[in-house]
């Protein structure tokens, strides 16, 4: 009984939706942004900021309840364990707007548009906050 208590929990461990922070973006080729200009560049930037921060609240949300089904699960009723990631874990779709983002930023940067300095300053300041 006690193996396969131990058996379920590392099985869901492995189902539970993981944290927006920790998806990694999928790599995205630069070259279908290359006939975008800096303005094109910039607002797609925008439309993507704005999905990412969607999918990773939602994404987030999905990590969480996760974590409350786990913690009754192991300790109230284990059957709960069952229901973990139940098809709401947006990591994919997370990881390739992520990819995506990265790869206009480096459109930008090849294009030296002023939307890369931009960006740079604001990956400086965030790391001067960490």
């Amino acid at each position: 009984m006690k193996k396969t208590i131990a058996l379920m929990a590392a099985l869901s461990v492995a189902a539970c939706a993981s944290s927006p922070d920790k998806i990694g973006a999928t790599y995205v080729s630069p070259i279908q942004y290359s006939s975008y200009d800096c303005d094109q560049i910039r607002l797609e930037m925008v439309r993507l900021s704005a999905k990412v921060r969607e999918v990773s609240g939602a994404q987030r949300n999905q990590a969480s309840n996760d974590a409350v089904a786990m913690g009754v699960g192991l300790v109230l009723f284990w059957p709960a364990l069952f229901f973990l990631a139940g098809g709401n874990d947006r990591k994919e779709e997370l990881g390739n707007l992520k990819g995506q983002y990265d790869a206009l930023t480096e459109a930008a940067i090849q294009k030296k548009c002023p939307v890369a300095d931009e960006i740079r300053s604001a990956h400086d300041a965030q790391k001067k906050k960490s």
